[in-house]
This record gives C-alpha cells, sequence and structure tokens, in this order.
C-alpha cells in the first residue's frame, strides 16, 4: 500500500473533506509506463479548479497534483529511454491519477530527466509551467518568427505566476524578443526583473496606455496567463495588426471577433492535449524537458520554486490550494516528502 491524498466529492477548499489522507495499492508499470517514487510535487491551479468542480469518474477517489520529482522504481516492457534508479521531472497526464502519492504511474515519453543541479524541490516546480510556457511561445505563438509589425517584442500578462515566471526567462534565453511584463505589487514587479523582464506594468491600471507610454510600438505577441476576460478590450487595443495573441486560462466570456479588424490570430494553450489525445508527437514534451534540464543546468535559466510548505499530506495541500484560489501566490509553492 501506499499514502496518497484524494478527494471523493468536489467543492470548496475550506471544508475538512476537501482533500484527505488515504492509503492506495501500488500500480504495475506496464506498456511505455514509468513506477515512479515520488519525492516533491507542485501545485498548480488546474488542481484547484479540478478539485472545486470535477467529480472522480468511475473512483471512489481523484488523486490530484501533475507536477512531480522521483526516482524511477520500475519499468513497463516498451519503455525505451529510462531505466530504475534514473531521476525524473514530469507534469503527468490530466486523465490518469495524479502526482500526490508515493508512487505514481507515467507515459516515459512526456517525462524529462531531471536537472542534476537542482535540489528536489527546486526540480519539482518547473515541469508544468515550463511545458506550458515553451508550447505556447515555439509552438503556438512561433516566437521565433516575426510578425510584421511589433515582431520583436512580446507583452506577458501575468508575468510573476508559475507561467508566467519562466516564459520571462526561456524568452530572454532563447529569443533576443523585448520583453514587457505586467505585475501588480513591489514585491511581484521585482520578481519579474529579477526572471529577466525588460519593462514592468501595472495589470491594476489600463494595459494599453502604459505600453504606448514604453515608446516601443504595438508588441506583436501578447501572452495572457491569466484574467484574460478583464484584459481583453486592452489586448486588442495595443497589439499589432497581424499580430499573435495567446492565452491559458478560462474566461467566462471571449469575442474573438474584436480580433478580425487587426487579423490577429488566437493560440489557445493546454499542455495535457499531447498526453489526452495521445498524438503523435506526444514525445514532444519529453524532449522539450531534457532541454531545459540542461538549460537550467547550464546556469541560463532557474528554477520558480518560491517556497517549500512542507510535507506531502492533506492539511498542506489544502493551504496551499486556499493560496494559490486567492491569486497572491509568486512563482511556485512546492511540496516535499510523505
Amino acid at each position: 500500500m501506499m499514502k496518497a491524498v484524494a478527494y471523493s466529492a468536489p467543492g470548496s477548499i475550506d471544508r475538512e473533506d476537501a482533500l484527505q489522507d488515504i492509503s492506495l495499492d501500488i500500480p504495475v508499470a506496464d506498456g511505455n509506463d514509468l513506477l515512479v517514487k515520488i519525492s516533491a510535487v507542485s501545485v498548480n491551479p488546474v488542481d484547484t479548479k479540478l478539485r472545486s468542480a470535477v467529480a472522480p469518474e468511475g473512483e471512489d477517489w481523484r488523486v490530484l497534483g501533475f507536477d512531480a520529482v522521483g526516482v524511477v522504481e520500475a519499468i513497463g516492457p516498451e519503455v525505451e529511454y529510462f531505466k530504475p534508479g534514473d531521476a525524473v521531472f514530469y507534469a503527468g497526464s490530466i486523465s490518469r491519477p495524479g502526482t500526490n502519492s508515493e508512487y505514481h504511474l507515467v507515459d516515459e515519453r512526456i517525462v524529462g530527466r531531471k536537472p542534476s543541479s537542482l535540489s528536489d524541490a527546486e526540480a519539482a516546480a518547473m515541469p508544468l509551467t515550463t511545458i506550458t510556457a515553451w508550447e505556447m511561445l515555439f509552438d503556438r505563438l512561433d516566437v521565433k518568427r516575426p510578425t510584421p509589425q511589433g515582431g520583436n517584442t512580446i507583452l506577458v500578462i501575468g508575468g510573476a505566476g508559475g507561467v508566467g515566471s519562466i516564459t520571462i526567462q526561456l524568452l530572454r534565453s532563447l529569443t533576443d524578443l523585448t520583453v514587457i511584463a505586467t505585475a501588480s505589487r513591489s514585491e511581484t514587479q521585482d520578481w519579474v526583473r529579477d526572471c529577466g523582464a525588460h519593462h514592468v506594468i501595472d495589470h491594476r491600471q489600463p494595459l494599453a496606455p502604459q505600453v504606448e507610454a514604453l515608446g516601443l510600438g504595438a508588441p506583436g505577441f501578447v501572452f495572457s496567463t491569466t484574467q484574460t476576460g478583464q484584459h481583453f478590450a486592452d489586448i486588442v487595443e495595443l497589439i499589432a495588426p497581424q499580430g499573435r495573441f495567446g492565452l491559458i486560462d478560462d474566461p467566462a466570456e471571449l469575442n474573438i471577433k474584436l480580433l478580425k479588424p487587426k487579423a490577429v490570430s488566437l493560440h489557445w494553450e493546454f499542455m495535457f492535449t499531447r498526453s489526452l489525445f495521445g498524438t503523435a508527437d506526444m514525445a514532444e514534451q519529453g524532449k522539450l524537458l531534457n532541454e531545459v534540464s540542461a538549460l537550467v543546468d547550464a546556469g541560463h535559466i532557474r528554477s520558480t520554486l518560491t517556497e517549500v510548505a512542507g510535507k506531502i499530506d492533506a492539511a498542506t495541500l489544502r493551504a496551499v490550494h486556499a493560496r494559490i484560489e486567492s491569486g497572491s501566490s509568486r512563482g511556485k509553492i512546492v511540496l516535499e516528502g510523505f
């Protein structure tokens, strides 16, 4: 048996049973799966969204958790690239049990080798947000192919969050783009600058006038990580004609007709798509994690870990879920050990 943290009914985090400590059978690796002994996990907004609204399907419990670091304990018969004892990091699949458990099954194609220069906690902060940022920048927005106007400038809305933090670093390490990022408090503005943003503006104020005041011209790229519905009118106003706009959150409404006069393309990133549909390029996630691991070990990017909250248990996870739902966290919060 193994320890795990799970929920049986969706709802608010302030309930004692919102997340519970349980015991489950240790799963068995088959096919392309690795059985990983988990050492550290981080918490993402997707965890809180699932816990609050989605009931377990066909099971009494749903185990959440996506980001993980651990050591391969056993491998399925079709595994090619890993062996027991390998240290790994990954972001899991939304269609399978999560990483808030002592042992976890994951398809090797979406797994990378843990950066050797990072602690387990530092590495656990990175996979989901890094995959999200990488896919948005290089697969969706295609930032290495300039737009006709403003192709050397990108606006990142929500620069201090987990995705924003690593997005800025990837842009500075792998492109020559000028990075404008948003943050609202002095400590988050300092954090965003430390991640490498060239310019920082306040997302509590209208964005378009602040971007115009920088004197850089209209940015060709806009990546919105949060509160897209609130900022959408500003985005339409400030983005360059024929620009590319990407988002990852779930606004209640989005009138995309407003993008038509400027012929702006819309890109919605969901980092679970490849594993959810078993796409032909599913292994690209493992490859990009290995590239990121090399960038980290070469000193080009760093972990976005800001806090280790405690051990992997229900009480600690409930507290972290509540903080993420408050919208005030910066970087990534990690839990380590059982």
